[in-house]
């Protein structure tokens, strides 16, 4: 019986010990990805649980009562909050160096709420001209109706955006590296130039995700990402997730969620914490492949040129050395024979998917020109970098090997290609 009682009180004891918040500030950031935001609830459950109701019981009438008021904290309704959900909210907003964070249903659910939450009639907005095309084509055909006007530069030239600023630019929101253009933008000199002119600078860091690169630490307001690519990784979930800087903004910006209605559900949390967790070593593995596939595209002669930030031909790298913590997955590179070439090469392609999205366990490969971007005019997209010709690739955590041979068997469908080597053949064979 003794021995019984005392068991009972390790346990509760253990439950305890458990339950108290570990403080994971000063941690690695691969210890951070794994333990930050997540405290085991009273089962001692060691990974967050999936609290799938769409209410919470109060104690009282005047318990309830105080939660409403914010004199509380705790959960009233999904839709306001959820512990899994909270539970992924702590642990982005923690990578970032942030004060919260807000997952939503998507990524452009994330991207709303900041327009939502930021913007008014007669506030303009200077953005990316290469940002992802929906976030573009929201500003310009929705909120444009309601007063709200926005210039697009090359936010990577510094004297562009100083120009693009005006008296009522209220935001300055920057993709880097952007989509697909792989411009890298200089984030802590584009947060003086916005500063200085009273605007708010947002960050789409959904390209580098918080393991390569911290906008907050770099002077921005706010960094939003689409979940759905490198912080799930396994293209499953559809998500979003805003972090704020400053206590104001983060409250300002969770009430735009909660009215909208965009909140991300448990089952989605739970989801993305699970593929957060292995967040930095598929991103090495990835970042790794995608080097070595850059510089050997660089070698081929069916490729026009070659786009990703770790190579030093391209125009950012010194930048992006600085600013990064490693080069990312994400490559886009111009086929010689532009579309046609560029159609051929995507439909031969067994290895690597046919699809839009990136930042997965699996490589992708995708037409910007037709497919992310097709919303965008065609001198819009031009004047973006976004040539009718341009592929991008995400790259996965295959073998290497697996993917280059891939990427040889898929160019060398490019019709041109297919001619030039039959007539090198017989050339030889005359020869012999």
């Amino acid at each position: 019986m003794i021995v019984l009682f005392g068991l009972r009180l390790c346990r509760v004891a253990h439950l305890e010990r458990q339950n108290v918040p570990m403080n994971t500030k000063l941690l690695g950031i691969n210890t951070k990805l794994i333990h930050a935001g997540q405290t085991p609830d009273w089962t001692g459950a060691v990974t967050v649980p999936i609290y799938q109701t769409s209410t919470f019981a109060f104690h009282s009438a005047k318990h309830g009562a105080s939660l409403f008021a914010g004199e509380q904290d705790g959960y009233i309704y999904t839709r306001i909050g959820n512990p899994t959900v909270h539970a992924l909210e702590e642990n982005v907003a923690e990578l970032e160096g942030g004060c919260g964070g807000i997952a939503t249903s998507s990524g452009m659910g994330a991207v709303c709420t900041v327009y939502l939450g930021l913007l008014e009639s007669g506030a303009h907005v200077v953005s990316t001209a290469s940002v992802y095309g929906p976030s573009r084509g929201l500003l310009e055909n929705d909120f444009s109706r309601f007063g709200v006007e926005s210039s697009y530069v090359d936010t990577s030239d510094l004297d562009q955006v100083r120009q693009a600023m005006r008296s009522n630019t209220k935001l300055v929101y920057i993709e880097t590296p952007s989509n697909p253009s792989m411009k890298v933008s200089d984030i802590a000199q584009i947060a003086d130039i916005a500063h200085a002119g009273g605007a708010l600078l947002v960050v789409d860091n959904t390209f580098a995700s918080p393991y390569l690169q911290n906008p907050i630490a770099l002077g921005a307001d706010v960094v939003l990402h689409s979940v759905t690519k490198f912080i799930n990784g396994h293209a499953d979930v559809v998500g979003g997730i805003i972090v704020a800087k400053e206590k104001s903004l983060y409250k300002r910006l969770r009430k735009t969620m909660i009215m909208s209605g965009c909140n991300m559900d448990p089952h989605q949390a739970f989801l993305v914490l699970r593929g957060l967790k292995t967040l930095g070593i598929r991103v090495e593995r990835a970042q790794q492949n995608a080097m070595k596939i850059a510089h050997w595209l660089e070698e081929q002669p069916e490729i026009e040129t070659v786009l990703y930030v770790g190579l030093e031909t391209h125009p950012e790298h010194e930048l992006a050395k600085r600013q990064m913590k490693g080069f990312g997955t994400m490559i886009s590179f111009e086929l010689r024979g532009g579309l046609e070439a560029g159609c051929a090469m995507m439909d031969a392609v067994r290895l690597a998917t046919l699809a839009v999205s990136l930042g997965g366990v699996e490589t992708l490969i995708e037409h910007p020109a037709s497919m992310t971007h097709a919303g965008l005019a065609r001198e819009d997209r031009q004047a973006a970098g976004i040539t009718d010709g341009l592929v991008r690739y995400s790259v996965g955590i295959e073998d290497v090997e697996d993917l280059i041979a891939d990427l040889r068997t898929a160019l060398n469908a490019i019709p041109q290609t297919a001619d030039a080597r039959r007539s090198r053949i017989m050339s030889e064979a005359g020869a012999r």
